[in-house]
């Protein structure tokens, strides 16, 4: 038994509680957005939901790899599977209908990442899995599937991820006051790193790997959290405080992005 399987588990607890967390308070706001933004909320609630569920399985198998259990430790593998194969979707929403402002294209964008998130999951439980592979700091499972994982890169990760950097490349060519820019940009360098680095979880061959993945997974998440209600300590350093010229950023944004710009107290 190792101890480093106890800290791999209890950081993806942690990312688990906070993801979890972060969409409870986004929840609980809602009233304070526009019908408008309200499409754009609940895919993020959605996202942030699937982070907290993809790693409470996590954590658990951890915990049983731990105790040397290797048939719960692939049971809860395979649980895990599931929430992650689709976390694409509510942020490939999330990411159409900020730019395009329409619902029902960014529902048709997530039905085709709904399709290829399942026939991923298909190809998964088809070949099966190798492993575990028990180490010191985690336990290592391999997809015996290239198809599984091809699949995953190229239609789940790529995309969305190319997706997520067009819209950082429209939002830095943007004039808009540093408020609004943080507010825009944070986001979604977040979103990106807790994205990316759970496929590097998913995949990793190494131990180390794994774990430190996990600690940036979390730390997107902690960053998240810091773009939607930053301290006033870092409104200060970052000079983003409230500002009262209202009507001339509202000029300066795209009111597409207008879920972005919106703070806490509901003011732009």
């Amino acid at each position: 038994m190792n101890s480093g399987l106890l800290l791999s588990g209890t950081i993806s607890f942690a990312i688990m509680l906070s993801s979890l967390a972060f969409a409870w308070v986004l929840s609980r706001n809602k009233d304070q957005y526009n019908e408008s933004s309200k499409p754009a909320l609940f895919s993020l609630i959605v996202f942030w939901s699937i982070v907290g569920l993809t790693y409470l399985p996590t954590a658990a198998r951890m915990f049983c790899a731990y105790l040397n259990n290797q048939e719960l430790d692939a049971i809860f593998y395979f649980i895990a599977a599931v929430p992650f194969a689709f976390v694409s979707v509510p942020l490939v929403f999330f990411i159409i209908y900020v730019i395009t402002g329409s619902e029902r294209i960014g529902e048709y964008i997530a039905f085709v990442f709904t399709l290829i998130g399942a026939a991923y999951l298909a190809f998964l439980y088809n070949s099966g899995i190798v492993g575990p592979i028990v180490t010191e700091w985690g336990s290592i499972f391999m997809i015996n599937s290239d198809a599984a994982i091809n699949l995953y890169m190229m239609g789940l990760f790529v995309i969305p991820t190319s997706m997520i950097l067009g819209l950082l490349l429209l939002i830095l060519l943007q004039r808009m006051p540093k408020r609004i820019r943080y507010r825009t940009a944070l986001p979604l360098v977040a979103i990106s790193f807790v994205f990316d680095f759970m496929l590097t979880d998913m995949i990793a061959i190494l131990d180390v790997m794994q774990i430190f993945a996990r600690v940036f997974v979390l730390i997107g998440t902690v960053l998240a959290y810091l773009a939607y209600f930053p301290p006033v300590t870092v409104q200060e350093k970052l000079g983003i405080q409230e500002q009262i010229e209202d009507i001339q950023y509202a000029e300066l944004v795209d009111s597409n992005m207008e879920f972005f710009s919106k703070d806490k107290s509901g003011n732009h």
